[in-house]
């Protein structure tokens, strides 16, 4: 299993509980782009990465048919959730968030 330590007090601070396994299939999904700091982080302000975000996780990983206006809304809901990371917005923490909004954590953890 991935080490997820490293994040769990972030998501903690964000989260409405921790799932570990979960956690730890997210560090495991997200691989090597986690050693390089600028692909470990999530620019809410990148339209163009919020865009992958949406097809490449939510669709890709999660498997959620919903709107592209209800994922994006989502999607914003997290940004407005982490906004006093700054421009430091965590991509594990991220896409927990967004896991966890859909209900989706177990779906991981399993």
């Amino acid at each position: 299993m991935a080490d997820a330590s490293a994040y769990a007090e972030n998501i903690k601070k964000y989260a409405s509980g921790y799932n570990q396994a979960a956690a730890e299939k997210i560090v495991g999904h997200l691989g090597i782009a986690l050693r390089n700091r600028d692909s470990s982080l999530v620019s809410c302000s990148d339209g163009g990465e919020l865009d992958r975000v949406r097809e490449r996780w939510c669709r890709g990983k999660l498997g959620l048919a919903q709107t592209k206006d209800d994922l994006d809304a989502a999607i914003k809901a997290v940004c407005d959730k982490l906004q006093p990371e700054g421009g430091n917005k965590s991509r594990v923490t991220f896409y927990y968030l967004l896991a966890e909004h859909f209900g989706k954590l177990g779906h991981l953890a399993s």
